[in-house]
């Protein structure tokens, strides 16, 4: 059975239980963004329940211009006013660089990427630079950001400050 069954067949029961009827704007107005890391279980390990808060994920949680552009949407159009950002150790953006993984994908596809992957070293600059990033954008309406570290090997969370 290939994966996506699985999934299908995980929802089919799941929505059984579904009692639906949430509002479209967050409970808790705010918007987490973080590493689409696989080992980060946001909701349970930021207190969340369904329908509490809007949740953007890429590859290092990095501020993008699409990453801008649905905060940009969650706060003006869904009332959100708060950002947290969740990073992590142990980033697979850790582990390469711009450069070679440009050519890793090129070699691979023979096509070159035109946007940088966006690897750092320190987790805790590249926390320092997202909330940077966030504060000079002239679409957010509300710069309350809170920047975290999450240590994949002890589950906790801790505090970056700008």
């Amino acid at each position: 059975m290939a994966e996506y069954e699985q999934m299908l067949a995980a929802n089919e029961e799941w929505s059984r239980s579904f009692a639906g009827g949430l509002p479209v704007a967050p409970a808790r107005k705010v918007a987490v963004v973080a590493c689409m890391d696989s080992r980060m279980p946001l909701f349970p390990l930021l207190g969340l329940a369904v329908g509490d808060a809007h949740v953007i994920r890429n590859a290092g949680g990095v501020i993008t211009e699409d990453t801008i552009r649905s905060l940009t949407i969650s706060q003006h159009v869904l009332g959100t006013r708060e950002i947290v950002l969740v990073h992590h150790t142990d980033c697979g953006l850790q582990k390469t660089d711009d450069a070679s993984f440009a050519d890793l994908v090129e070699q691979a596809t023979g096509a070159r990427p035109p946007w940088p992957a966006r690897t750092f070293t320190d987790v805790d600059e590249d926390v320092r630079e997202s909330i940077r990033l966030l504060q000079e954008s002239p679409y957010l309406v509300s710069k309350d950001i809170c920047g975290t570290v999450y240590d994949v090997s002890t589950g906790r969370l801790r505090q970056v400050r700008p």
